[in-house]
């Protein structure tokens, strides 16, 4: 179902209750009326489009996300509707009208692992988990079941560090740390522009030297398994996957400083620039 028409008054009123709402400008309310006109009408094309032109004048929109995940869906365009749910889900991890519509779209689209992924998130005191259920019933299971399955899986995966309290000295200048599945830790060298692997025995070996290494500082991994850094002194962030090939990801950012993932979308603080910059990998 397609969120509401939104008007000037109606922001107004709502102001209290829902600030990022109130945030809106009135371009973008206005490209997201029109959409909601054209969606009424049976124009999904046209909709779509005012509702991206939305978006691109607010970033932060989330009904103007909703609406066209909804028209996406309605054009059988799943994979662009399930991208438009994650960029929700993103900005509000707890819309669990969102991660059900993006485990609907998962499911539809044969991904019925990341299907079950959003069902395992839902809450049994959301309004949404009924629905919920019934899509987990038509994968022959329940969200019972997935969740413990989730949490079996969590469990297999999970670092192999020592459980006890201790150091790993004789670094050179470390900066960055991050880990993988394995268990195996990853720590930056800010002075000699390298990464060394620690193994959980505490085995060393230099994972990484080069010169496309220049002051690295913050690092993250993703779920498969690549390793993103922050290089201070050469501007730029870049990716180095498990076999060891480095890639720039991102240029033109002043001195990136810390990096964090969450769900497909990169954020990197620049140090330089005073801000934040979020990236979609």
């Amino acid at each position: 179902m397609i969120k509401k028409l939104l008007t000037t008054a109606f922001i107004l009123i709502l102001a209290a209750q829902t600030f990022a709402a109130a945030e809106v400008s009135n371009e973008a309310k206005l490209q997201y009326n029109r959409g909601v006109d054209l969606y009424r009408t049976g124009q999904f094309e046209e909709a779509a489009s005012a509702f991206k032109q939305a978006i691109t004048l607010d970033s932060n929109y989330i009904d103007a996300y909703y609406n066209l995940g909804v028209v996406l869906e309605q054009l059988n365009k799943n994979n662009e509707a399930l991208s438009v749910f994650k960029q929700i889900i993103v900005r509000q991890p707890n819309d669990y009208e969102a991660i059900y519509n993006a485990a609907s779209l998962s499911h539809r689209l044969g991904q019925e692992d990341n299907a079950k992924q959003y069902l395992s998130i839902i809450p049994s005191t959301s309004q949404i988990f009924t629905k919920a259920q019934q899509l987990a019933a038509s994968m022959d299971t329940d969200i019972q079941t997935i969740k413990a399955q989730q949490k079996a899986k969590l469990m297999a995966t999970s670092p192999k560090f020592p459980q006890t309290n201790g150091s790993y000295g004789n670094l050179i200048s470390p900066t960055g740390i991050t880990t993988d599945k394995q268990g195996n830790i990853y720590v930056a060298s800010f002075s000699s522009n390298s990464i060394t692997k620690i193994s959980p025995a505490g085995e060393r070996k230099i994972f990484v030297k080069s010169s496309k290494l220049n002051g690295p500082m913050s690092m993250v991994s993703d779920n498969n398994g690549n390793i993103y850094v922050a290089n201070y002194l050469a501007n730029n962030v870049i990716k180095i996957t498990p076999t060891g090939e480095i890639s720039q990801v991102i240029g033109n950012v002043q001195k990136p400083y810390c990096l964090h993932i969450d769900s497909d979308m990169l954020f990197i603080s620049s140090q330089g620039g005073n801000s934040v910059i979020r990236y979609k990998l």
